[in-house]
């Protein structure tokens, strides 16, 4: 046992060996930058609860993606803000909608760069809820049939603007299937789901609300979203998104459900997302702004970890100043 442990004691020292060793590498192919892209030109608009994230035009989003992928990070994903929103959402699915406009534009300059769609309706909502909402006796509910024919035409015209994978976000019961289906039907049989299956109604995601100027306006979305306290729960929606076609499985927010993503992926050896999410990357930012932690260190611990409990793609905001830090 004594020579056991000194031999683990001179690998560790060896800063050479320890690399040689290392059993979980975080690459610059495992990042996913996330934009928020609105109308106009010449538009970088500060997002206050997120320092050094910003509300794009098209134009300076190219720009921004030119430079990132520069640095070696190729995949992004996008969320609109309309100029208008309504009760069905009509922005999500337009030709002409602020996402379908960005993929366009990215695809024309950038076509190389992998361009996620996140599918969702909270953006496009004079509500902010994620689907349609049917008013009861004073309360709500979402309308999950009607939500899954909106969902389809949405992801339909990403799928038709250029995007590379459909992401549905929406948490509504069926919304792979109808997804894979629409897709297919239209000869997009190509393109892939990365389904957000276990995405849990978490505190965390209060900045995103602010950038993407989704807050709901009543109520909130635990009804469809998961419960902070399961984990059983996510493993059958998983294995439900896995058997209506998602080709990518996606746990959010990452940091505080490393449990989740572990588990998903040994039961189900799949290819895996975990989302980093707004909250965790404003905690952070405040406190190396106020000096309490390293920035830089940090940033790589809580990625790596991300990835060692068993994420390949790991969407986060670090991902432009994560790819210089990453030896």
């Amino acid at each position: 046992m004594t020579n056991i442990l000194h031999r683990s004691r001179r690998l560790r020292q060896n800063v050479l060996l320890r690399g040689l060793i290392r059993e979980t590498s975080l690459r610059r192919s495992n990042l996913v930058m996330p934009y928020f892209v609105r109308s106009g030109k010449g538009v970088k608009k500060p997002i206050s609860s997120m320092p050094g994230q910003f509300q794009f035009s098209i134009d300076m989003l190219v720009k921004d993606i030119r430079e990132l992928r520069s640095r070696g990070v190729n995949a992004v994903i996008l969320f609109g803000i309309p100029d208008r929103k309504d009760a069905r959402a009509s922005g999500a699915y337009s030709r002409n909608g602020i996402v379908q406009r960005a993929i366009m534009a990215i695809k024309d300059v950038l076509p190389d760069v992998i361009t996620i769609a996140d599918t969702c309706l909270c953006e496009y909502t004079d509500h902010g809820h994620c689907g349609v909402v049917i008013k009861k006796s004073g309360s709500f509910e979402i309308d999950n049939d009607r939500t899954l024919a909106l969902l389809g035409r949405t992801a339909l015209s990403q799928a038709k603007a250029g995007a590379d994978i459909i992401a549905p976000s929406g948490m509504m019961d069926g919304m792979v299937s109808v997804i894979r289906s629409s897709l297919d039907r239209a000869g997009f049989i190509n393109i892939p789901i990365m389904s957000y299956s276990a995405k849990y109604a978490s505190a965390f995601y209060g900045p995103f609300r602010d950038a993407a100027e989704s807050p709901p306006r009543f109520g909130d979305r635990s009804s469809y979203q998961m419960d902070m306290a399961n984990s059983d729960e996510a493993m059958r929606e998983i294995e439900l998104d896995i058997k209506e076609g998602a080709d990518i499985i996606m746990v959010k927010p990452a940091l505080v459900y490393l449990d989740i993503i572990r588990r998903a992926k040994e039961r189900f050896c799949y290819p895996m997302a975990a989302y980093s999410v707004s909250g965790e990357y404003a905690m952070l930012k405040a406190a190396a702004h106020k000096g309490w932690l390293d920035e830089k260190k940090t940033v790589i611990e809580i990625l790596t970890s991300i990835k060692r409990a068993g994420a390949d793609i790991i969407l986060t905001y670090w991902a432009k100043e994560a790819s210089e830090w990453i030896k």
